[in-house]
This record gives C-alpha cells, sequence and structure tokens, in this order.
C-alpha cells in the first residue's frame, strides 16, 4: 500500500497565518472488490493526487492511523467492517475527517445513516469518472477549510503570550497610566465593527491587542485570521488575502479560499499593512468599500462580513505624503486609531511583565518555575528596552537558559544589559571593554561577548552542538561556523555531517 509523500503536512508557527499546504492531496481508497479500487485509485492519481488503498474496512482504518490523509473513500457493503463502521472508526479518529461513502444501493435510508455518523457525501455505483472527481474536489475543499481553520484558532490561542503583554486574551498585563488607557480603549471600541488601526513600534504587541478586541466583541465566536503583510511578496500576497481559482496560475492546482472568506463573521487582522504595495492598496479598498472580494482568476464576486483591524509601526501620515499609502485608504483604515505604548513609557511595568515571562518560560527551560532577583529587577527596569516587549521576553529567556542558582541574577542577564551606564557594583563589564576613558571598540566587545555566550552554553551542553544551538536560537549551522571562528571547533569539523548528533 503506497504511503503519502514526505512533506505533506501543514505548517506552523506561531506568527502570521501562511500555512504551507501540501502540494498534492493524499486520498485513501476502501474497497473490497479489486477492479473498482483499482480503477478508483487510477482515476484519482491521473488527476494528481497521491492515493493510498486499503481491500478491506479493518485494513483501511488501521491504514488511517498511520497515515495523514485529506480525504477517505469507502465502499458501504463489505464483510467484516463495512462503510458505516469505517466512518464511525476514522471520525473518532480525526472529528475533523472527510469520508466519502459509495454504495449500489442507494437508498435515502442508507444515505441517511451514513451521513448521520458523519459522512460527508455519498456516491452511488457504478461511480462515473467525471463525478468521482467533483465530489472528491468538494470534499478536498471543505478538508483544507477544516484543517486550515484547526491551525488558525490554534494559533489564535497561543497569541495571548504572543507578544509577551498577557497571561490570558484578556488579561492584558501593566497597571501603568498608558495600559490603563489602553485597556480602557480596547473594551469601548471592541463592542462596535469599526475598522481599527493600532499603531505602535515592534514588539509592543499589536496582534494581542487586536487578538483582545476580537475576544471582547460579538464576534468572538467566529474565526480570528491573522495575515502578516510584509512576509508575503505582492503576487502570493493577493491570493492569501482573496483566495484563487483552480488554473488561475502555474501551481493553482484546485481552488482556495482566502484570508477573507476564512475570517467570515469574525476578524481579520492585517498586521504591518503598511508595507501592502500600491497596487495591492487599490484592491484592498475597493474590498472595503464594496464588501465584497473576487478570487484570483474568477469572476464571482463573493460577499464577506468581516471586522477589519490592521497594525503598523509605520507613521502612514507621512507615507501618505511621500506617495506610498493611498489617502483614501488610510482614511478607511484609520476611523479608529488605537496608540500603543513603548514599553520605556511604562516602565513600571517591566517587572511584572519579567516575572511573568520567568513564570511562562520556566518550566520549558528548567523544568521548574523561577523568579528574578531584586538586582536582577533593578537592571531591567532601567534598560530603555528599544525593542520593546519582544526583546524583555527573549533577554528573560536567555537569562533562564544560562542561570544556576534559585533565582535570576544579574549576572544571569544577557551582556548588555549588565554594562549599560551606571550598572550596579559587582555586574562583570566585558573582557573587551578598554581601559581608561579611551575610545570602544564595538565589534570587539560584541565578539566578546557572543564568545562568552556559546563558551557557556557549548559547556552547558557538555559539548553537544545540537543542543548548544538551541539554547543560543540558533540553527545547527550556523553555530558550526562561529565555534570554527572562534576557535573551538577545527576546521575540518565546520560541516556537520548527515545524521550527526554534534
Amino acid at each position: 500500500m503506497p504511503a503519502p509523500p514526505d512533506g505533506a503536512g501543514w505548517g506552523g508557527g506561531r506568527r502570521g497565518c501562511v500555512l504551507a499546504l501540501p502540494a498534492v492531496s493524499n486520498i485513501l481508497v476502501i474497497d473490497d472488490h479489486d477492479t473498482i479500487r483499482d480503477g478508483l485509485a487510477q482515476t484519482l492519481m491521473r488527476q494528481g493526487h497521491a492515493v493510498a488503498t486499503a481491500k478491506s474496512g479493518e485494513e483501511g482504518v488501521a491504514a488511517f492511523h498511520k497515515s495523514r490523509f485529506d480525504c477517505v473513500l469507502t465502499d458501504l457493503r463489505m464483510s467484516g467492517m463495512d462503510g458505516v463502521a469505517v466512518v464511525k472508526a476514522v471520525r473518532a479518529h480525526d472529528p475533523d475527517a472527510v469520508v466519502l461513502v459509495m454504495t449500489a444501493f442507494g437508498t435515502v435510508e442508507i444515505a441517511v445513516g451514513a451521513m448521520k455518523e458523519g459522512a460527508y457525501d455519498f456516491i452511488e455505483k457504478p461511480v462515473k469518472p467525471e463525478l468521482l472527481r467533483a465530489a472528491v474536489e468538494r470534499a478536498l475543499e471543505l478538508a483544507r477549510l477544516r484543517r486550515e481553520t484547526a491551525v488558525l484558532r490554534g494559533r489564535a490561542e497561543a497569541l495571548e503570550a504572543d507578544a509577551g503583554l498577557a497571561g490570558g486574551p484578556l488579561d492584558i498585563l501593566g497597571e501603568s497610566e498608558p495600559m490603563q488607557r489602553l485597556k480602557s480603549a480596547i473594551a469601548r471600541v471592541a463592542q462596535t465593527d469599526a475598522t481599527v488601526l493600532i499603531h505602535g513600534e515592534s514588539g509592543t504587541g499589536k496582534e494581542l491587542v487586536a487578538r483582545a478586541l476580537h475576544d471582547q466583541s460579538s464576534r468572538r465566536d467566529k474565526p480570528f485570521v491573522a495575515v502578516h503583510c510584509a512576509a508575503l511578496a505582492e503576487t502570493l500576497l493577493e491570493s492569501e488575502l482573496f483566495g484563487h481559482e483552480k488554473g488561475a496560475f502555474t501551481g493553482a492546482i484546485r481552488r482556495k479560499l482566502g484570508r477573507f472568506e476564512l475570517a467570515e463573521g469574525g476578524t481579520l487582522f492585517l498586521d504591518e499593512v503598511g508595507e501592502i504595495p500600491v497596487s495591492m492598496q487599490a484592491k484592498l479598498l475597493r474590498v472595503l468599500q464594496q464588501k465584497e472580494i473576487q478570487r484570483v482568476g474568477g469572476e464571482e464576486t463573493v460577499s464577506v462580513n468581516v471586522r477589519l483591524v490592521s497594525a503598523t509601526h509605520r507613521d502612514l501620515k507621512a507615507e501618505v505624503k511621500s506617495g506610498a499609502f493611498r489617502e483614501d485608504l488610510f482614511y478607511r483604515l484609520h476611523i479608529v486609531p488605537i496608540e500603543l505604548p513603548a514599553l520605556r513609557e511604562r516602565p513600571g511595568d517591566i517587572a511584572v511583565l519579567a516575572q511573568h515571562f520567568a513564570k511562562k518560560h520556566g518550566p520549558h527551560i528548567r523544568r521548574g518555575g523561577m523568579e528574578l532577583s531584586p538586582a536582577a529587577l533593578q537592571l531591567l527596569t532601567r534598560y530603555p528596552w528599544p525593542g520593546n516587549v519582544r526583546e524583555l521576553e527573549n533577554a528573560v529567556e536567555q537569562a533562564l537558559v544560562f542561570a544556576e542558582g534559585e533565582q535570576i541574577e544579574p549576572g544571569d542577564l544577557p551582556a548588555f544589559l549588565q554594562t549599560q551606564a551606571g550598572a550596579p557594583v559587582g555586574v562583570a563589564l566585558p573582557s573587551a571593554q578598554p581601559a581608561g576613558d579611551g575610545p570602544i571598540d564595538l565589534n570587539r566587545v560584541l565578539e566578546d561577548l557572543e564568545r562568552q555566550l556559546i563558551a557557556h552554553a557549548f559547556e552547558k551542553a557538555k559539548g553537544v552542538k545540537t543542543e548548544t544551538a538551541r539554547l543560543l536560537g540558533i540553527k545547527t549551522s550556523a553555530l558550526y561556523y562561529k565555534l570554527e571562528k572562534y576557535g573551538f571547533i577545527a576546521a575540518d569539523e565546520a560541516a556537520p555531517k548527515a545524521g550527526s548528533n554534534g
């Protein structure tokens, strides 16, 4: 029985919603008649799908447990486990599975029974190739939609801690005056359907605020779909937003729903909307005005009902003046502006956030929670945090990796915090720091700090390079380069061998 091709999976990651769709669909055909089973498989393979076959219900269910299939096509009348039992077993293993049932005994009662158990559709034998292809395409579209929605739902749930502002989607951390104003604005704006433009520096938590707006709105039970505009080329962005029809371009082997359709009834979040090319801005404006989209390569217009929330770190008014952003689109997006404070504008929240991150990441890094000492918190609160909350979270994560005591001390924090002006007595400066009042060689300082961090991680990982790379948060290939650069390994060791664990 052929297995699905390697790599036919669904992409993940914490940010954004660019999903890695499989190049081909994997279909399982279950039928106890050899000729029919092989004929169905050949028809579907000619359509470009990867097909696995099983000659009994039991064999088919076992195959389904071992591999991922986008669609299951099963005969209804089989000896042993029949088609209805297959539907029950498959759906029990994966509630989102899409199952088509075939039978030569096409009575309403049988069809209704199979549908009640979760079958998606019902095909009568003998199965005509054109009807089979149409039914399978519809089933695959439903399977893709279900899996995309599941991925998006999981990402939405992860957003509660994604930018590091909250312990829960409605619990934005921070009691400073700027954060109190922000929470009040979210509570008021969420109750409306007004289009919102969130402005803030990178790392301030724009996506989390968008999620909070959704979670406190009347649309909370509908999808929250995020699109990171800066991560997509113009051609890909149009397809991601509006979807495409089969054959619209090379590689478009089937219809794909866009993010506007996936967010139907809910909220669509356009992160870094200022990065959208001018040509795409006109198409987005039309959608906002007409509340309908047209898939790439299609002629049909589809009405959409979404609440649009966008975000940017750019000054869009200046972008409008320079001609980089359409003025009419700006006013469509800027109906309700929300300004996010930078972390340096709310230093009173730093300690609360830092302790939150220590508790959040501690169990994953050290198999237990950990807090920061008063001296470490003092260092954190004195730093201006140009990277905002995201930079603070990264610093706490790094400190957790290198901390050896019961709590995080100043010496466990990243070197850039220990070397800031006015650092407390006893905090070590990097060895490359020149004596006296002479000029600082910044490159030498940074290299020395990097060498120290790598040495510490290499020792902590007991020389295991993959573990060292994980501790440092870099790729193994980059680690080998740095290990050779600083003399930890010889040049002939710098190319990692396949299958080596370091």
